[in-house]
């Protein structure tokens, strides 16, 4: 299995992104990931937040192929503790599928087309983060959830 995180926009503050690039190179060691960064929409300010929505739906909806399981990242999501998304995730690899894709939507959330075509939603906290800070800390947490499935010490318990 792979994982890939989809986002809108890209990430503009250094020190965040250093970080984003080494829990990325941590999780290599245990999986195939990407981060794909999904370009702005031009002239969003042009936009009505439903026009916005759909046309940032579109692009994620063009950049899945048709065997991925999407799993949104959304504040009305299933709340998982890391024991509990190490879990998920161990769920997900004995399900057999080739790719999970999770995806970061923009700043007003998903199109009806997106969570149409979703399998499920997590929520990360019922706390509003800046979506710059939650790629930083999906990755976080997948890193965490493989290091609790090989019982490394990373995660305290």
């Amino acid at each position: 299995m792979t994982i890939k995180l989809l986002a809108i926009g890209k990430t503009d503050n250094k020190e965040l992104q250093s970080l984003i690039n080494e829990y990325t190179r941590r999780l290599g060691f245990y999986i195939k990931f990407s981060l794909e960064i999904i370009p702005d929409i031009k002239n969003a300010k042009n936009l009505s937040e439903a026009q916005q929505k759909q046309k940032e739906g579109e692009l994620i909806i063009n950049n899945l192929n048709s065997t991925d399981v999407l799993i949104l990242l959304d504040e009305n999501g299933k709340q998982l503790d890391s024991i509990g998304f190490s879990g998920y995730l161990q769920k997900h690899m004995n399900s057999g599928i080739k790719q999970l894709v999770f995806v970061i939507g923009g700043p007003y959330g998903f199109s009806q087309d997106v969570y149409n075509k979703s399998n499920g939603k997590i929520s990360l906290s019922k706390m509003t983060f800046s979506h710059q800070m939650v790629r930083l800390f999906i990755i976080e947490q997948l890193y965490r959830g493989f290091t609790i499935l090989k019982n490394e010490p990373y995660h305290h318990r």
